[in-house]
């Protein structure tokens, strides 16, 4: 994910306290983003950011629409996201930190970009597997699926009838 100019927030002139902000992310962020899965979208983020002498705390909140693949008929899908995340930074971190949620920013750093935070909070509030509601799919492709479709019965193991059996026997 590259970082976007627009997502950075200068803190240095911030007082302590909260904050907020609030981001359009539109096609320049996804293609920014170099996900082929993420085909468009538009979402706005509202960060609430809280100030202290030694940490920045960012809650983020991304609310709109991705446009995805379906898995099922490979149509276009417009994808509802409503995402939260939060990350804090520390403020004149000696070394790097090794936590996920923790992030520790040089001693001059004066401003933090949320681009690639933003980002992380779309891919996580996206489901495993995007496929449309049922009947949404491309008819044709759904008239395919079921022309190909193997039905068959399963044939059940004798061994779990026996084991059936042995437990319905009393001694």
């Amino acid at each position: 994910m590259d970082a976007l100019k627009e997502h950075t927030i200068p803190f240095s002139g911030l007082k302590d306290g909260e904050h907020e902000f609030r981001f359009e992310l539109g096609s320049d962020f996804f293609s920014s983003a170099g996900d082929e899965d993420l085909e468009g979208g538009s979402l706005v983020a509202d960060v609430k950011l809280v100030k202290s002498s030694t940490l920045l705390v960012t809650t983020m909140h991304v609310q709109g629409t991705v446009r995805v693949e379906c898995a099922r008929c490979a149509g276009p899908l417009d994808l509802p996201i409503d995402g939260h995340q939060r990350q804090i930074f520390q403020l004149n971190a000696e070394e790097d930190l090794d936590d996920d949620e923790l992030v520790g920013l040089e001693p001059g750093a004066h401003s933090i970009n949320l681009s690639h935070y933003l980002y992380e909070c779309i891919r996580l509030a996206l489901p495993i597997r995007y496929v449309h509601p049922e009947g949404e799919c491309d008819p044709e492709v759904e008239a395919k699926l079921k022309q190909l479709a193997v039905e068959h019965e399963p044939i059940p193991d004798p061994r779990w009838e026996a084991l059936k059996n042995l437990k319905n026997t009393r001694p």
